[in-house]
């Protein structure tokens, strides 16, 4: 029971780490929107954590420290910064388009209250039942 719960606030964790690092990577694109050359960046995080937990389904815990790993760890998913090179909208090759970039960012923004809510509800829940209710 203490397993899932922790590692559901592991998640919430990770998910909140790269919803900050999207806010800077968006934040970046538009602070260099008239930047000839510049690339924009993006944050890739949502089909990474996806194979985690479709994966981590069926895995062993290993019980020893010397045991063959097998990367059951929420702290072994990387946050991915990737540039994208491919794409070109101006004379310039800067490839930011503002008006993306602003949903973008009111999107990434939702999501983060949305994670932040959802942490303090668990945290609420553990909470009551530490001190049966009580406040």
């Amino acid at each position: 029971m203490l397993d899932k719960t922790f590692k559901d606030i592991s998640i919430y964790q990770k998910a909140l780490s790269a919803a900050w690092l999207r806010n800077e990577a968006i934040s970046n694109n538009i602070a260099n929107v008239n930047t000839p050359g510049y690339k924009r960046k993006d944050v890739k995080f949502e089909k990474v954590l996806k194979e985690f937990l479709n994966d981590n389904s069926f895995k062993l815990k290993t019980t020893h420290p010397k045991h063959i790993s097998n990367k059951n760890n929420i702290e072994d998913i990387e946050i991915q910064i990737t540039t994208e090179y491919n794409t070109n909208f101006r004379k310039d090759e800067n490839n930011v388009n503002i008006d993306t970039e602003m949903a973008e960012l009111a999107k990434n923004t939702i999501k983060f209250n949305a994670l932040i809510k959802q942490l303090n509800g668990k945290l609420h829940r553990i909470k009551m039942c530490i001190t049966d209710g009580r406040k």
